[in-house]
């Protein structure tokens, strides 16, 4: 496929051991498989993408009248979550990017890749104060005094009002939040999982879109791999020896 991303679900978080046994905490994401329920072209409008859709069981009720006839158009089954992906062609042209409507995207565009960008929605934490929101230190923590609250949040005489985008109390979460540069440890072809190295937005069996990663970090000297020379020894046998 010459899709850059996938949709999928958050599984939960696990740890795995390289081949040199440290331990590395990983994130475990059901990605696929998705369909291709409709292709973005730049005659028609304006910028070439692919809509795919994650392939869940959905009943035909909860379907409305014009998203049926969308799904009717490519001859898909009705898909509860879509999202939107780049294509890989680097022409512009959709025709040599090699994808159609109705196409199956599996776990395996992975395969060759290091890093991925994960995105997905935070979890909720309702009404939330300015200490746990924003990180407010608080007034004295005595007694008579509540130290939860924040203060005075506007100016004096002049200019007499509140300045917009002061920082208040309010709802905390359900935020779309992009994580960058996930390295993958591993991948499950059969099972469609997908094994990310640290923390991923959302709660459990969430929905996530993973993508391969637009800006990815380059290897720093010295740790190559097994090949790279260390350090701590080439300098210990360089040093002359005590005689």
């Amino acid at each position: 496929m010459s899709v850059t991303g996938i949709l999928g679900k958050k599984i939960g978080m696990t740890q795995v051991f390289d081949d040199s046994g440290v331990v590395h905490p990983v994130t475990v994401l059901k990605v696929g498989p998705c369909v291709i329920t409709q292709l973005k072209t730049m005659a028609k409008d304006g910028y070439d993408a692919a809509q795919i859709g994650l392939v869940e069981f959905v009943k035909a009720t909860k379907v409305n009248k014009a998203m049926t006839g969308h799904f009717a158009k490519t001859n898909v089954a009705p898909v509860r979550e879509i999202r939107e992906v780049q294509l890989e062609s680097t022409s512009g042209n959709v025709d040599e990017a090699g994808v159609k409507a109705g196409d199956r995207i599996w776990v395996d565009i992975f395969e060759d890749v290091k890093f991925v960008d994960v995105i997905g929605n935070s979890k909720g934490r309702g009404f939330a104060g300015v200490i746990r929101r924003h990180g407010f230190g608080g007034g004295p923590k005595s007694h008579g005094h509540m130290f939860q609250v924040q203060g005075s949040i506007g100016a004096s005489s002049f200019p007499s009002r509140v300045f917009p985008g002061q920082r208040m109390p309010g709802h905390m979460g359900t935020n779309q939040v992009t994580v960058r540069n996930l390295r993958i440890r591993g991948i499950d072809v059969e099972d469609n999982l997908l094994l990310v190295e640290g923390a991923v937005p959302g709660a459990k069996d969430g929905y996530v879109l993973v993508s391969k990663s637009k800006a990815p970090p380059r290897e720093r000297r010295g740790f190559a791999g097994a090949a790279t020379k260390d350090a701590l020894k080439a300098s210990k046998k360089a040093a002359p020896k005590k005689k």
